[in-house]
């Protein structure tokens, strides 16, 4: 057996097989963004390798998302302090909840596309020697199959006590339009949505930290490079004297860490994730 296809079939062992409705999902939307990439844009991985991959809003964005990062300072026409932060939700959680329905309504009607399959794909042939980071709230990844990761922003259809009385993070994914509708937690307190706000701290970040301390390859994708801490994974990456990551960004623009890569990919993750990656 070639070394390639051996290669393939130990990661192969022991990963749950998909539904054929989400193979087929995945293959026609890979067909139809599945572009030949010249060799020095092939991102090749050989049977040692451990990948962390970082997601940001471009990737959700190629869904047709929204973004809170334009230049008016505005998220689905809401100011992003008054949504997106402990401070918004204290002077008035029914404006909150109404966002986040609507942003809860506007994901269920997004689907996945080529790059989240990629990535599934990808996770596939390696196993868990792929580990995902999202900065992204939405299911579009696990919906794209998708399973070794972590939401460092939380998740939006998931809900939490507001007093963090220790109480479970629960499913929820539910509108709620009016005051008189936010359920409460069984001590008492509203429940907010699982949301990471401007002021708060990344979920995870020991098993950040220790996934970019083991990979050998660091591929983030559809960032600005503006947000941190997740701007300076790829500075952790470069900063292991022994063995620095091989570093690569992916994305239809240059972030502003652009300078800390190995190299730069411009395009869309849709049309440059499908058929990047070289098994060796």
């Amino acid at each position: 057996m070639a070394r390639q296809e051996l290669l393939r079939s130990v990661f192969d062992q022991s990963l749950p097989r998909r539904s054929a409705s989400q193979r087929k999902l995945r293959s026609e939307a890979m067909s139809r963004h599945l572009i030949s990439n010249v060799s020095q844009d092939r991102v090749k991985i050989n049977a040692r390798d451990r990948v962390f991959v970082l997601t940001g809003a471009g990737i959700s964005a190629e869904s047709g998302l929204k973004t809170f990062r334009d230049g008016n300072g505005l998220w689905a026409g809401y100011r992003v302090e008054t949504v997106a932060t402990p401070e918004g939700w204290d002077a008035n959680p029914e404006l909150v909840w109404q966002f986040y329905s609507e942003r809860r309504r506007e994901s269920q009607a997004s689907h996945p596309n080529a790059a989240h399959y990629a990535l599934a794909e990808l996770e596939d042939k390696i196993g868990d020697h792929l580990f995902l980071c999202t900065q992204n709230v939405d299911d579009l990844h696990e919906r794209g199959g998708s399973r070794n990761m972590v939401h460092m922003h939380g998740e939006l259809f998931k809900s939490r006590c507001e007093a963090d009385c220790g109480a479970p993070v629960i499913e929820d994914r539910n509108g709620y339009r009016s005051l008189c509708e936010i359920p409460l937690c069984a001590c008492g307190a509203r429940l907010r949505p699982h949301i990471v706000w401007f002021g708060e701290i990344p979920l995870q970040m020991a098993r950040i930290q220790h996934e970019i301390d083991c990979c050998s390859i660091l591929l983030v994708v559809g960032t600005s490079g503006a947000v941190h801490p997740a701007a300076s994974f790829v500075h952790w990456a470069n900063m292991r004297a022994a063995s620095p990551a091989r570093t690569y960004y992916v994305g239809p623009e240059k972030p502003l860490n652009a300078n800390a890569f190995t190299q730069i990919i411009l395009g869309k993750a849709g049309e440059k994730l499908p058929g990047l990656f070289n098994l060796l």
